[in-house]
Order: C-alpha cells, then structure tokens, then sequence
C-alpha cells in the first residue's frame, strides 16, 4: 500500500510539467515573433491616409494631454485612462497636444517607406507642417521633444468583445514612441526611426482622420479642444456622450471639478466655432453623473 501511495502523483508531476513545457514554448514564440515583428520594416498603407492620422486607442486614452505648461510629471509603467477594451501602461514625461501633432507628423513622413528604416527630417518643413514658428526655441523644443519621446516606452493590450487578447505590443520587446533617433551636431540633420509595429495600431482602420488644417486654427491654449477632437473623430455616432469623471482624468487635470467644466465648455465653443461640432452641452446621465454630450456638423440639432 505504501509504495503505491508514493508513485500514484508521478502522473499530475509530469501533467504540470508537460504544461508548463507548453506555455513556456508558446511565450518564447511570442516573444520571437514580436522581436521579428519590431525589426522587419514593413509598409504603411491606409486610404485616404494625410497628416492627422493617430490609431483611436491613443486618442481614447490619456497618453497625450492637454497639461498647463510646467505641469509634466514622470510616468513609471503608469496605467492610463483608457476605455475598457484596451490596457495602456506608460513610461516616461506626461506628453501634450503638440506632441500629438509631432507624432502625426513624423509618422506622416514615415510612411513614404517602410516603417522601421531610418527617416532624414526636414526640420523646418516638419515644424511649417504642425504650425510652429521657425526660430531658436522651437528648434530647442524639437530636439528636447524627439528625446523623450525616444525614451518614452508603451505596453499596449487590446481584447476582443468576448475579453481575450487581440493582440500585445511592448509585451516582450520594448516598445517606443520613437523606436530610434539620431542628431548629428555639426550639420544639424536629424534622422529617426519608426517602429513596423505602429502598423498593428492602425490595422482594422482603428485609426481616426483629423481635419488637420483645422486643428491649426484652434486657438492659442486651447489644447483642451484638440484632445476633444481627437476623441471625437474616433466615432461617427451623434450625439456622443463622454462621463466628465472619465474625461478630466484622460486629460491629467488635477484642478476643481468646476473649473474643469469651464475649460470644457470653452473648448467646445472653439470647436463650435471651428464648425468640428454643431452644439454641446454638459447634462446628467441616466445614473445622475455629469457627462459631456457633443453633437457633430451632420446632424439635425
């Protein structure tokens, strides 16, 4: 009795471990995968593609934000606001509006070449480009600006309505916002990397369309109406309604709730203004919370 006491767990031993064998495998392909995903350059090709794409999980989350100067804060593998169907987590400076359009930019002149292959930037075309003045400290901000985001890194999950995993991006190789950056002093040329796996971001056409030309008339800080209309073109449904909780923390504002709906409510006049919107206005939901209600251009109001 007692010997076959002690080999009857002989059989879950080699279970665990024949599963154990089998995980291990199938993380091991994944990380091949995504390292092969992340160093083959592979092109870019969306319809109707212009200067103002961005993938909707990056608008719908907080990773770029409408912070007052002198409010950036560091982030360490930091959970941002999101919706519920995608996990970003996110290492480095807080990043702004104008960030978003550097980022737009440089992918805008990226995609003339497979992704992953080293870009030559025309600095004053690019900076003409997003609508900023050429001078000294605009050349600094671009310097300062291609830095860090070079050493921003993002962990990006999506899942399927059922809850399992679409795909993963940073999970086994490191992900960057800038996959790679080059200044060369003497002649002042700058040269960059994109990283082939932003392909993956716009795939599906989860990407949004910005009427850019627009984007560069809204005026001076009113930063708050470009991350609304970033969020905005990320659907065609009218009217759209965002819970004013949910939108105050995807833009990092840390003053009074009161205040919030004032910069709100100013940013959606610009928009009205700009005609991006027909009307908006802040109403309670059927739960009783506040939520932001916009109307777009189309529809009967």
């Amino acid at each position: 009795m007692a010997e076959s006491k002690d080999t009857a767990p002989a059989p879950r031993r080699t279970l665990d471990d024949a599963l154990a064998w089998a995980r291990a495998r199938a993380a091991e392909a994944a990380s091949q995968a995504e390292q092969k995903a992340a160093e083959t350059p592979r092109q870019l090709w969306l319809p109707g593609f212009d200067l103002g794409a961005m993938p909707n999980h990056l608008n719908r989350s907080s990773l770029f934000a409408p912070i007052a100067r002198g409010r950036r804060k560091f982030h360490r593998q930091t959970r941002l606001v999101s919706r519920a169907d995608a996990i970003l987590e996110y290492t480095g400076e807080q990043l702004d509006e104008a960030d978003c359009d550097l980022m737009m930019a440089l992918i805008w002149y990226a995609q003339k070449q497979p992704l992953g292959e080293w870009v030559t930037m025309n600095r004053a075309e690019v900076l003409r480009k997003i609508g900023r003045p050429l001078n000294k400290q605009t050349y600094e901000w671009l310097l300062r600006r291609m830095r860090a985001m070079t050493e921003a890194t993002l962990y990006i999950e999506t899942r399927k309505p059922d809850g399992s995993t679409r795909y993963k991006i940073g999970y086994a190789e490191a992900f960057h916002i800038i996959s790679g950056f080059q200044y060369v002093e003497e002649s002042g040329e700058y040269r960059y990397r994109i990283d082939p796996r932003w392909i993956e971001l716009y795939a599906r056409k989860e990407y949004a369309l910005l009427d850019f030309e627009a984007r560069l008339r809204i005026g001076r800080g009113q930063d708050m109406a470009k991350m609304l209309q970033r969020l905005i073109a990320t659907s065609d449904e009218s009217p759209q309604r965002y819970a004013l909780d949910w939108l105050k923390s995807k833009a990092e504002y840390t003053g009074r709730t009161r205040d919030f709906r004032d910069a709100l409510l100013r940013a959606c006049d610009e928009l009205e203004r700009l005609e991006i919107i027909a009307r908006a206005r802040i109403e309670d939901s059927t739960r009783g919370k506040p939520q932001l209600v916009l109307w777009l251009p189309r529809s009967s109001v």
